[in-house]
């Protein structure tokens, strides 16, 4: 017995965690409001928050909740009544039956791209956990695009950085209408007289060396001494440079491993 009576404790804590976390979330457009006064059952009311932030309540009209927390609207509107002179004391209940405003979207190399909710305090790195983490393919940086106060600021992060110096000063807190987007890796390509020619992700500071080691060494009849790389320069030429093995690799270039004369 006492072992269902801790289960049933477990379900009732974590629901008003859930609860607890879900006050502290701003309101936003298309959120769902379930709201009453008490000993007023006449004005109890439910109704979606407008894409301008606004609820239309009974006696006083228009009222913009969005970007205040549910308690916040509460004491809004309990003043609104009290002012107006319709409730001498006003007791008022929300309830935020459906979170639709707060949605952050994580889009890209992710496992699971879409739209997310907020239920409480997130980050960054919080959002990109929900949609499974950076898939293989994806790039050590992302990208925070974010509006305040009107103004939309886009912020590179790099994530890989940011973890293994445990600098999480860029760990930002996220609202409603945050985007994320986690660009594919660069690669580079890698043919010619090579074990395993293709194409590979660029690691950061990668040198011609270590670009051979991926490709999985020389073929018998490779040779390291005339190494040419075929790289698309500013203005859109593509060109042919011989490369040393200490030469660093950039983003699309083509590594050529020429047959050895001798």
């Amino acid at each position: 017995m006492n072992r269902y009576i801790k289960i049933i404790f477990g379900l009732m804590l974590i629901t008003w965690m859930g609860f607890a976390h879900a006050t502290d979330v701003p309101l936003g457009p298309g959120d769902v409001l379930k709201i009453s006064v008490y000993g007023s059952p006449d004005l109890s009311l439910e109704t979606r928050v407008s894409e301008s932030g606004s609820i239309t309540f009974p006696l006083i009209g228009e009222v913009a909740v969005g970007g205040l927390t549910p308690a916040a609207a509460e004491k809004l509107i309990a003043s609104r009544l009290q002012t107006g002179g319709f409730l001498r004391k006003a007791q008022v209940n929300i309830l935020v039956t459906q979170f639709q405003g707060q949605m952050v979207s994580v889009l890209g190399q992710v496992k699971q791209p879409g739209r997310y909710p907020i239920e409480g305090k997130r980050n960054l790195t919080d959002m990109l956990a929900l949609a499974g983490g950076v898939d293989t393919q994806g790039a050590d940086t992302v990208d925070l695009i974010r509006t305040r106060n009107g103004k939309t600021t886009k912020t590179k992060i790099n994530i890989v950085d940011m973890v293994r110096n445990g600098s999480l000063n860029q760990d930002y807190d996220l609202a409603g209408g945050d985007l994320i987007y986690v660009e594919r890796a660069p690669v580079f390509y890698i043919y010619g007289e090579v074990q395993k020619p293709g194409t590979y992700r660029l690691e950061p500071g990668m040198t011609v060396l270590q670009a051979l080691s991926a490709g999985g060494g020389l073929t018998q009849r490779g040779t390291e001494r005339n190494v040419r790389i075929k790289r698309k320069m500013p203005d859109g030429k593509l060109e042919s440079l011989k490369a040393r093995l200490d030469d660093p690799v950039q983003p699309n270039d083509v590594v050529y491993i020429q047959e050895s004369l001798f």
